[in-house]
Formats: structure tokens, C-alpha cells, sequence
């Protein structure tokens, strides 16, 4: 029966272990008529949901009559070819590898569309003292900025004497498909650079807009006098007589020394003269300001595309600012679709959350979690984090605290490969806890774009287990390594 060809909700059975039978029919309690389909559960004669094989469930799995899908445990991966022969023409997909995913699995945990990802700010990522950095160097550092995102590579010179190399540079990084713009005051380091295919210059005012009609390229248009609009105009009008590209860049200030009153400018500019394209460097905050980029890098972009600047300029120096071009990358896109869309820019990207995840998974309570350990045959751990809690288990003790060493003094008979491994995931634990993130045994914690995935312990030390060796007891296989999260 195809899902399509009737009003009655779909009937869509879950495949699962012992262990998490008791969670999942929780969690589709509550998600089944918000997602409007009926649940049904199939629990496999088996303790842990993750060891399953294709091959075994092939065995042991009964698809009932007007079942129109089967969902199984993420961590069931390999060719299903074997349970698709079994269902006999029902799907059968892979679900999320922590059963508490099952919301987002199902549409039901965020409000992103299918066409997200659109953007129309340009970054320019700035490399601050391009002339002391050696050729390899500055094309090191140069790809790396373009596969964050970065759009043009800003050459940050140095005062003084012009840099004799700047049009090798240049050509080296246009000749490995870069686009580049030049930030000098020198019009000889400016000419040079154009001259080898640079396409814009940082910046001009009434110092030296006289040299811009000669570069042939787009300029940016700053004012004369730092906190002001003072000459603005005036050097724009130079430009337009001259044919020459510009957008302009009223200039923001960092905290402490006119931040608003230089955000005000921008409205200005973009009231006074609707028309003319904007830049911001907004290095001048991340940079100079005690916090994590992340959020200002947001804040930002989100002025930018409410006031229709089209480019913003970042470096990434300092550390808590190093990852700024992909910040801002990955902000342009919420922003736009925030914007177009005319919706909040909330629960549509959530690799932007780094310190604290965008949602705590559902918890399973203490009487689940007791339940849990009541069922458990082997002696392996599982670790658990919730309510500000520290839980372990295996089929011997259930251990609570809150201090990770506490705990670990706690278990019995631990040998020195499985003390390392308990002892990092009570600290991963408890880190979880202190920040508001989720934890799940044996997988790393969510770290937004900068998450490292981890190898699991389980993977690293067995191999999945064959066809014929689950049924060497009456609850499956035992567990060769500390069991994760019931799946």
C-alpha cells in the first residue's frame, strides 16, 4: 500500500533492541500524531540495537500486513539488501543513529527548507602582512581562506616602503584561480598590483582618489576623517565623473570608540544615497572584542543584508577569531533566507551554535534510566548525562554524581584500556552538563562547524558481529566494548 493512495495515516514499524524498546515507544508517543503516521515496534532478540547486521535482521524481522515502512537503527549500516528481500516491497530506510533524533528524522525539529543556502554578500578575508609571508605561504593561507568561503583574497600591506614583490603575489594567486583586491595607500603598490589583476582597492578618500581613474579597477570609497562622513561625497563624485567603479565604507568602530554612532552612518549613507553599493570591515569588532566571533559575525552580516551591503571585510588574526570566514559564510546564507523568506533566523542553521547545542534531546528520566540497568545482562558501561547528572551503568551498578572522578572511583574491575575509555567519556559527560550540550556515548560532542567527528571505542576494538554469532544467548550478543547510547 503506497502512502499516497489513502487518507489513513501510515503504518511505519521501527525496528529496535531490549534495551531501547522502552524509550522509543516513549518518544513515538508523543512524535506519531504530530507527524501523522501510526507506530509499530519491532523488538529484535537482541540487547543492543547497535550490532545488528543487515544479514541478522534479515533473519529475525516479521513485517506485518499494511506496514508501509521500516525504520531501522542508523548504526544497522551495510547493503540492506537482505531486508529489502524480506519486506517484500515496503521501504526500508536508515533512522537516525541516537533514537531521540526521531524528531528532526521526521520533519518535526527545525524549519529549514530544501533550497536553503542562498547568499549575496561577497567576503573578502584579509591576509594581514601579506609582504612578509614567502610565496608558498601566501598561497597556503590563501586556499585555505577561499575553501572557507572566502570570495576575494584582500592583500594586507604594510606602511612604508612599497612592496617590491606585489605583483608576483598577485599573479601567483590569480594563476591558482583567486580573485584578489589590494590594501595599500601607496598608489605605486596599487598600480603594480592592478597591473598584475588585482580587481579592487582598499581604500581611497582625498589622500589619493587623484590615482584611482589610472588603476582601472573598482575602488572603495572611504571617508576623510575617521567618525565622520566628512569628504564621502565629495570623493564619490570624483569617481562617478571618472568612470570609475566604486562602493563606498562609511567605516565601523569598535566598542568603546563610536560602535553605534558608526552603525548610524551606515543607515545614513544608505538613506542619503539609496543607490550606491557598501562595504564593512568587520574585522574592527571581531577582532577588538573579548568574545567569541561567532555571534558578532552573525549580528553583522544580518545588518549588512538588512541595509543591502553587498561585501563585507574579515580577518582572522586573533585566535577566538580564526574561523571568521567560515562564520561568515555560513551567516550570509541564514541571513538571506532569513530575509527573503521573511522568517526568523532561528532553527535553520545550527552549525553556527558552537558553544551550547540548538536543542537538548529529550531526557529519559531517572525511572527510565533505572529500568534501563534493570535489563541490562552484560557488564559493560553506559554513560549517561542529563538533568545535571552524571549516570553509569551496567548489569552489576548504577552509579549518580556529579563529579566525573567521583563516578569513575566508583566502578569495579576496570582494566587499564577500558578506565581510559570511561574516563574520557565521563569527562566529554560532564562537559556536556556544564555548557547545556547533549552527550551520547562513543560520539563526539556538537561542536557546530568545528565538530571533530570521533571513531567510536566499540568500532575500534570489534569487528560487527557475524551471522550466527548474535544468538549465543538468550539477550543476543554480548557487547565486546562499552555499549553507547540505546539505539
Amino acid at each position: 500500500m503506497n502512502e499516497g493512495q489513502t487518507d489513513t495515516p501510515p503504518r511505519i514499524l521501527f525496528v529496535t533492541g531490549k534495551l531501547a524498546e522502552f524509550a522509543l515507544r516513549q518518544i513515538l508517543d508523543d512524535l506519531a500524531p504530530r507527524a501523522g503516521f501510526v507506530p509499530e515496534v519491532a523488538v529484535l532478540p537482541i540487547t543492543v540495537a547497535a550490532l545488528m547486521t543487515p544479514q541478522w535482521v534479515a533473519r529475525h524481522l516479521e513485517v506485518p500486513s499494511g506496514v508501509s515502512r521500516v525504520i531501522l537503527p542508523g548504526t544497522c549500516g551495510g547493503d540492506l539488501a537482505p531486508i529489502l528481500d524480506r519486506a517484500a516491497g515496503v521501504e526500508v530506510a536508515l533512522g537516525p543513529a541516537d533514537l531521540r533524533a526521531l524528531p528532526h528524522f521526521f520533519g518535526h525539529g527545525g524549519d529549514r527548507d530544501d533550497d536553503y543556502g542562498g547568499f549575496d554578500i561577497e567576503i573578502l578575508a584579509e591576509i594581514n602582512h601579506a609582504p612578509r609571508l614567502g610565496r608558498d605561504e601566501l598561497l597556503e593561507q590563501a586556499a585555505a581562506l577561499a575553501r572557507d568561503g572566502a570570495d576575494l583574497i584582500d592583500l594586507g600591506c604594510d606602511p612604508g616602503a612599497p612592496w617590491e614583490g606585489v605583483a608576483d603575489a598577485v599573479k601567483a594567486l590569480r594563476e591558482a584561480g583567486l580573485r584578489v583586491s589590494i590594501d595599500s595607500f601607496d598608489p605605486s603598490e596599487v598600480s603594480a598590483a592592478a597591473a598584475a589583476g588585482a580587481e579592487l582597492v582598499l581604500s581611497v578618500n582625498g589622500s589619493n582618489r587623484e590615482h584611482a581613474e589610472g588603476w582601472g579597477i573598482e575602488v572603495v570609497a572611504i571617508p576623510d576623517r575617521p567618525g565622520t562622513l566628512d569628504g564621502l561625497e565629495e570623493t564619490v563624485a570624483f569617481l562617478e565623473a571618472r568612470k570609475v567603479p566604486f562602493r563606498v565604507d562609511p567605516i565601523v568602530e569598535p566598542i568603546g570608540f563610536g560602535f553605534a554612532r558608526s552603525l548610524g552612518r551606515y543607515l545614513e549613507v544608505r538613506r542619503r544615497w539609496p543607490d550606491w553599493p557598501m562595504m564593512m570591515g568587520i574585522g574592527n569588532l571581531t577582532e577588538l572584542t573579548d568574545v567569541d566571533s561567532a555571534g558578532v559575525n552573525t549580528i553583522l552580516v544580518g545588518f549588512c543584508q538588512e541595509l543591502e551591503i553587498r561585501s563585507v571585510l574579515t580577518t582572522s588574526v586573533i585566535n577566538w577569531a580564526r574561523s571568521s570566514v567560515r562564520e561568515i559564510d555560513l551567516a550570509r546564507r541564514l541571513a538571506y533566507h532569513s530575509i527573503t523568506r521573511r522568517t526568523l533566523p532561528k532553527h535553520l542553521e545550527p552549525r553556527l551554535v558552537l558553544l551550547r547545542d540548538p536543542r537538548l534531546e529529550q531526557e529519559y528520566g531517572l525511572d527510565n534510566l533505572e529500568e534501563l540497568q534493570r535489563r541490562i545482562r552484560d557488564p559493560n558501561w553506559r554513560i549517561f548525562a542529563e538533568d545535571g547528572r552524571l549516570y553509569a551503568m551496567n548489569n552489576r551498578q548504577f552509579l549518580v554524581g556529579d563529579d566525573p572522578f567521583d563516578v569513575f572511583e566508583q566502578m569495579d574491575g576496570l582494566d587499564p584500556s577500558h578506565a581510559f575509555y570511561l574516563g574520557c567519556e565521563l569527562m566529554k559527560a560532564k562537559t556536556a552538563l556544564t555548557l547545556g550540550k547533549n552527550y551520547r556515548q562513543d560520539q563526539a560532542l556538537d561542536w557546530g562547524f568545528l565538530t571533530v567527528p570521533e571513531r567510536s571505542h566499540r568500532k575500534r576494538r570489534v569487528k560487527r558481529p557475524e551471522a550466527g554469532e548474535e544468538e549465543a544467548g538468550p539477550d543476543g550478543p554480548r557487547p565486546a566494548a562499552e555499549s553507547e547510547t540505546p539505539a
